[in-house]
């Protein structure tokens, strides 16, 4: 009578060895698992993002006249980057291809603003950075709420009050570019007589 209890206690760990395995391979599986195309959309317009901010950042740095804006656009290099490292980490890991150039609108504002020096430029820029991280708000703010892929979640959700400060920082440098456009205007049609 030994020998089928045995048997018995055997196939129950065999059983419980089992399911144990299935489990931690469906937990493997899902977190290694590629995500929604949702989520793809959003890492795209992400890395596009980041690389299109780099860019501007640099020019940035190289044409604005205001030593805010110069440092605006140090903040831009240096955040954009670390958050683009960041997510092609999380793509990499889920066997994402992400783009490593800026979207077309990026790159014709680029060209819009190698256009442009000094206070027109600083000007265009600030205006541009506040609409463009107005944007970047609301799309993190959503992935950041309803993304499916647990990790492209938390790329939002740990990316979002750095876009949410530089929003704030660019609203507050805006209209010191404005005024000081203003300004030049003023005083260079002032010392043109009719």
């Amino acid at each position: 009578m030994s020998r089928p209890r045995n048997i018995l206690a055997t196939w129950a760990a065999v059983l419980v060895l089992g399911c144990a395995f299935s489990i931690a391979q469906m937990a493997s599986n899902s977190s290694s698992a590629k995500p929604s195309a949702s989520d793809q959309t959003f890492m795209k317009q992400a890395a596009q993002g980041n690389e299109a901010e780099v860019a501007l950042g640099q020019l940035a740095q190289q044409k604005a006249e205001s030593p805010d804006v110069k440092a605006f656009g140090e903040r831009m290099v240096n955040d954009h980057t670390m958050a683009n490292d960041e997510l092609k980490q999380v793509a990499s890991e889920k066997g994402v291809s992400l783009p490593s150039r800026p979207n077309a609108e990026g790159t014709a504002e680029k060209a819009r603003l190698e256009k442009m020096s000094g206070a027109q430029f600083d000007k265009a820029y600030m205006n541009y950075m506040v609409a463009e991280h107005k944007k970047d708000v609301a799309e993190f703010q959503k992935e950041a709420t309803h993304a499916n892929d647990p990790a492209v979640k938390n790329f939002a959700q740990t990316t979002l009050p750095t876009l949410q400060s530089h929003l704030q920082e660019a609203e507050s440098i805006a209209p010191k570019q404005k005024a000081a456009t203003s300004k030049a205007s003023t005083t260079a049609s002032n010392s043109n007589p009719r």
